[in-house]
């Protein structure tokens, strides 16, 4: 197919169900977006060269959303409102990879997401660097649109 590229990998924003936060949809990285299949083996008697594999149900990676530190997100106080006070109210979230004119490409929909994990990295005076939060999320499932 002539003139056609694959689209580049920077340009997208994260949209929370929780947040209206313009600050809260940009984000350095996103990854953990893929799901796979568990195998259950079945050994049928009296064939031995090989073992049945038959898909279970799918599993997900958990999503980690990776960027400089905000002073004031409501992402983060969701997140400290499950760590603190075990206050978990499950979002739904959206990734939503963008092209030149800033319109949508592919949409990945995250359902029932809750923090796993925050981090916040090291924080060190001979260091020059921007203080980056780490935040894992479980969730029941994705959908690509």
């Amino acid at each position: 197919m002539a003139g056609y590229y694959p689209p580049w990998g920077f340009y997208y924003r994260v949209e929370f169900g929780i947040s209206k936060n313009k600050n809260d949809t940009g984000f350095q990285s996103v990854s953990g977006l893929s799901v796979e299949y568990e195998m259950e083996e079945f050994r049928e008697g009296g064939e031995n060269r090989f073992t049945h594999k038959l898909p279970v149900r799918t599993k997900y990676a958990e999503l980690v959303l990776k960027r400089g530190m905000l002073t004031d997100s409501d992402v983060i106080k969701w997140c400290l409102a499950a760590f603190r006070d075990r206050d978990f109210r499950p979002t739904d979230l959206s990734i939503i990879l963008l092209n030149e004119q800033s319109e949508p490409l592919r949409t990945w929909n995250v359902t029932q997401a809750i923090p796993k994990k925050w981090l916040v990295s090291d924080l060190n005076s001979n260091d020059n660097a921007v203080v980056v939060e780490t935040l894992e999320l479980m969730y029941r499932y994705f959908s690509v649109q």
